[in-house]
């Protein structure tokens, strides 16, 4: 898909975000769950852990903000050639690759003949807002007034006839909105065993947005074959900037995305370590 990642399609993370908004809540409470032998040292803890929260949080506005400039500025974005060029390309991607994909470019008039269940998915890709691959139903759709998103769509056609593992790169995005929440209850399983180590805790971030890693990676080499394709295809006789400007734009939001994946997971931890579980 290319599309704005909305960071808020990520349950846990939106979640979060919401518990969050206010980091100093229940600070008062505090009190009741002081070291007793050395209350400064738990203060201490404490105000650096909210600090550590108000941080994230203030980073994961500026995450939702940024990914929905990428998105304006991607739908603003100039097509890089003509609407006949692209249909060629495209073609030929199908055509190369032995793929059996039904392409479709889609406007107000002709999503009717879609099925009623499918056409309500299809409603933002007709107003030019997003554009899929379904593997499932072998279908790849983008708006006709931004037809070059499709030669995207169609390397994720191509990705996903490539083996296994590049069809596992592609199916991972559908786990990763659980991963904040498996994130705190594997830190949870060490400190209940005994045995707990801080390398959860300590890189509950870092292992956040590793897990969201293998989307990137797909959705770059998604845009690295439609741009391949169309320099094959069209050569020197058309300038490919405005695609790549495009394809680059629309790879950013995946990529805050998975800083936004990593976030949550981090707030997560946080959230386990405070009095309560309150901030």
């Amino acid at each position: 898909m290319i599309s704005v990642v909305d960071l808020n399609t990520y349950p846990n993370y939106n979640q979060r975000t919401q518990h969050y908004s206010n980091p100093l809540r229940g600070v008062a409470s505090y009190y009741d769950y002081q070291d007793i032998e050395n209350p400064t040292s738990g203060n201490e803890n404490v105000n650096k852990t909210l600090a550590t929260a108000g941080i994230l949080q203030v980073l994961t506005i500026a995450l939702q903000k940024l990914s929905k400039l990428c998105g304006n500025k991607l739908m603003r974005g100039k097509e890089f050639t003509t609407f006949e060029n692209v249909e060629k390309v495209a073609n030929s991607m199908l055509k190369d690759n032995k793929l059996n994909v039904d392409v479709h470019f889609i406007n107000q008039n002709n999503i009717n003949k879609f099925s009623k269940s499918l056409r309500q998915v299809l409603i933002p890709v007709a107003k030019g807002e997003n554009a899929f691959y379904m593997d499932s139903l072998k279908l790849a759709v983008a708006p006709e007034k931004k037809p070059s998103l499709i030669l995207h769509e169609l390397g994720h056609a191509i990705n996903a006839s490539k083996g296994k593992f590049l069809k596992f790169l592609q199916k991972s995005r559908a786990y990763t909105p659980y991963v904040p929440t498996a994130v705190l209850l594997a830190n949870s399983m060490f400190k209940n065993s005994g045995t707990h180590s801080d390398f959860i805790e300590k890189n509950a971030g870092v292992i956040g947005f590793l897990s969201f890693l293998p989307t990137i990676i797909e959705e770059g080499l998604a845009s690295f074959r439609g741009v391949n394709a169309a320099k094959k295809v069209l050569g020197k006789t058309v300038s490919l900037k405005a695609l790549k400007r495009n394809y680059f734009t629309a790879w950013l939001t995946y990529l805050l995305a998975g800083i936004g994946v990593g976030v949550a997971s981090k707030m997560a931890v946080l959230e386990n370590k405070t009095p309560n579980n309150q901030f």
